[in-house]
């Protein structure tokens, strides 16, 4: 079966603003205000908590920014537990687009670097977890991407075949995770990056989910079921 894997912030949703909040709320706690913009920094967002509290910690001259950012994970994973979808927001067309997909008769799926307690907590608040037949988070597995065995676990989870699947995503994480397994990679540019994961050269772009669908069947054919 022919598989179409999602990656998870900064592809089907944003949730930057919820990210940076929580990385503020710690930088509140400890007296220095918030170091992070959620606008200029998303796209740091997208790269997870430690790149977040790395960057905020780097501005104020933290003499050890390494040991800050590890007292202060896992208080900032509770801080974005309870407040995990204030500001997120599924991308435009993305869940329309996930229904056509499924129609048309492709599985489904999700490889994110999210914790998966989070990400699955994070969908069914948004009411799309049963959408997806598969959810790979970060710790689902001794390794993450772009290492692509979280990819091959979730295309294996949602009844696909490996072989035959396509990694949505907006980062050189996914790019690589997709090129190490050796299938195709499509990359969003409505995130923070911008236009600026042409660079990465995957193998398609979208700039809107309305044009999923025609990335997807190029890249890697349509299901049986229409092919015959």
């Amino acid at each position: 079966m022919k598989t179409v894997i999602f990656d998870l912030d900064g592809t089907l949703a944003d949730t930057s603003a919820d990210l940076i909040a929580a990385a503020n709320s710690r930088f509140r706690a400890l007296g220095h205000g918030d170091l992070l913009d959620p606008v200029a920094d998303a796209e740091t967002a997208f790269h997870g908590g430690r790149a977040m509290l790395k960057l905020g910690f780097g501005r104020v001259g933290l003499a050890d920014v390494a040991a800050g950012v590890e007292a202060n994970y896992l208080p900032f994973i509770e801080a974005y537990r309870e407040a995990i979808d204030t500001h997120t927001t599924l991308y435009p067309g993305a869940m329309e687009a996930v229904g056509r997909l499924k129609v048309a008769g492709y599985k489904v799926g999700i490889c994110t670097n999210k914790p998966a307690a989070l990400a699955e907590e994070l969908m069914t608040r948004l009411g799309v977890r049963s959408e997806f037949s598969s959810l790979i988070g970060a710790d689902t597995l001794p390794v993450r991407k772009p290492d692509p065995a979280p990819l091959v676990e979730a295309a294996k989870r949602a009844g696909g075949d490996p072989a035959q699947c396509v990694l949505i995503g907006d980062t050189i994480t996914d790019r690589k995770t997709a090129e190490a397994l050796g299938v195709p990679c499509i990359l969003v540019t409505f995130g923070p990056a911008g236009r600026g994961v042409e660079a990465l050269k995957p193998e398609g772009l979208i700039d809107h989910y309305d044009a999923l669908d025609a990335e997807v069947a190029r890249l890697i054919g349509l299901p049986e079921v229409l092919a015959g």
